[in-house]
């Protein structure tokens, strides 16, 4: 059989950088490694669908699947989890509470990412807090312009406006404008300090690890996504790319334990990870359809009851069914 070349673009996380350096492959192919930052890889699997795999978004991926227009066929490698309590930012002089959102204006880089599908979703489900009791502004969270990768439609109830194009979020949460921003990025006016805005949850570390307790859910962002066409031109390829990030992974997973040396830059790294799997199991970051099944449905639902998927999609739809279970001896 003649070896693919095979374009790859997601960022150099340490579950993915065996890939890039060639300590892990996915057999039958030679890779041709970009490194991007996540939102320029979404950005171009949607629009100009430049690489043959890639990093993608969750949400969006569900949200065309539900249309019948995928452009991609998933695979359960899920680059990126975050816990999102901690992506609420607010003006503190304003907000204290999640009740105190409702009436409120609240700033998004873009309504359908994933991150905002959680965070909405958490909303409703931990503290009541419904998206139509809140007024929606879409636009660059630092620059200026920004909208959604892909088409929604949204129900009636969602008042969603673009806020106007010589403006940005970050400024407009310092200025008081609006009330909170949501989304995966901070806003430099937090980072900075700026007076008067801080997280809705300061200590969201104590409140998502309690969410996990009461859960079992670690949010998904992003999966992997292989061209449609290219994975329906060679069958066998979506496995062997799941095995070669699933490989990656285990090279990552054996240096957070390795103590003779510390290969990443914090000093208790073992510590902390002998800590994460007492409170979440040994394999506290899975891939795999099964492993992740409650998150997934959870991730399914909340797109659904937002109305950007149109239909509630299934976890198995999610990915290409060779890679659903594997081979076992």
């Amino acid at each position: 059989m003649q070896r693919l070349t095979l374009s790859l673009a997601c960022f150099a996380y340490d579950r993915t950088a065996a890939l890039f350096d060639g300590r892990a492959r996915i057999d039958g192919c030679d890779l041709v490694g970009t490194i991007l930052e996540p939102e320029e890889a979404f950005h171009r699997a949607f629009r100009t669908r430049d690489f043959d795999v890639t990093e993608l978004s969750t949400s969006s991926h569900m949200m065309m699947l539900s249309r019948g227009a995928s452009t991609h066929v998933g695979i359960p490698a899920m680059l990126s989890r975050v816990f999102r309590h901690s992506g609420i930012y607010v003006r503190t002089d304003r907000i204290q509470a999640p009740a105190d959102l409702r009436g409120k204006t609240i700033g998004v880089p873009e309504y359908q990412i994933t991150a905002n599908v959680w965070i909405r979703g958490l909303l409703a489900d931990e503290y009541g807090v419904k998206p139509h009791e809140m007024r929606w502004r879409r636009g660059g969270v630092e620059e200026p312009g920004r909208g959604e990768r892909a088409p929604i439609k949204l129900p009636a109830d969602i008042d969603l406006a673009q806020i106007p194009n010589d403006q940005t979020l970050s400024g407009m949460l310092e200025s008081g404008e609006i009330d909170a921003v949501i989304g995966a990025r901070a806003p430099s006016c937090f980072l900075r300090g700026a007076s008067h805005v801080g997280r809705l949850f300061p200590n969201y570390r104590e409140v998502e690890e309690d969410y996990f307790r009461r859960t079992g859910i670690f949010p998904i962002m992003h999966i992997v996504g292989i061209r449609r066409e290219l994975a329906e031109r060679h069958p066998w390829l979506p496995l062997n790319v799941y095995k070669g990030f699933l490989d990656a992974k285990r090279i990552a997973d054996k240096y957070l334990q390795e103590i003779n040396f510390l290969a990443v830059t914090h000093p208790w790294m073992v510590a902390e990870h002998e800590r994460l799997q007492a409170l979440m199991g040994r394999d506290y970051w899975p891939y795999g359809l099964e492993a992740n099944r409650r998150t997934l449905e959870t991730l399914c639902r909340y797109s659904h009851e937002q109305g950007l998927s149109a239909r509630r999609v299934t976890p198995e739809e999610l990915f290409d069914p060779g890679t659903h279970v594997l081979s076992k001896i």
